[in-house]
């Protein structure tokens, strides 16, 4: 059984900084973050392909630097200059890609973790 597990959530104020983790049983070729806040659908934060190409959604890029450690199968999220909106729940995952890509549909992640709360005040 795969597993996906996150840590390093927390508290912290507008304009600070925090960065997540999540330790992988498997390698994938796409290794992604999403974040989910109550009432509203699932996003995708950023996404890293096993050649560390990376691709982030509109609302974190600039401030999110996704990265991994492949000798640890350790995924990361760098998270600064964090808004209140940021404030969700953050789950890593790990799946496939179609075409050569490496996507932020979410039928292509089959291992999902159980998420880390974030929240910015």
């Amino acid at each position: 059984h795969v597993q996906l597990v996150e840590s390093g959530g927390g508290s912290v104020q507008a304009g600070g900084s925090l960065n997540v983790s999540c330790a992988l049983s498997t390698d994938s070729v796409c290794m992604a973050w999403f974040r989910q806040v109550p009432g509203k659908e699932r996003e995708g934060v950023a996404v890293i392909d096993r050649n560390g190409r990376s691709t982030y959604g509109d609302s974190v890029a600039g401030r999110f630097t996704i990265s991994k450690d492949n000798t640890k199968n350790t995924l990361y999220l760098q998270m600064n200059s964090l808004k209140p909106e940021d404030t969700a729940m953050y789950y890593c995952a790990a799946g496939f890609a179609r075409n050569g890509y490496c996507s932020f549909l979410q039928s292509n992640y089959n291992y999902w973790g159980q998420g880390t709360q974030v929240t910015v005040s």
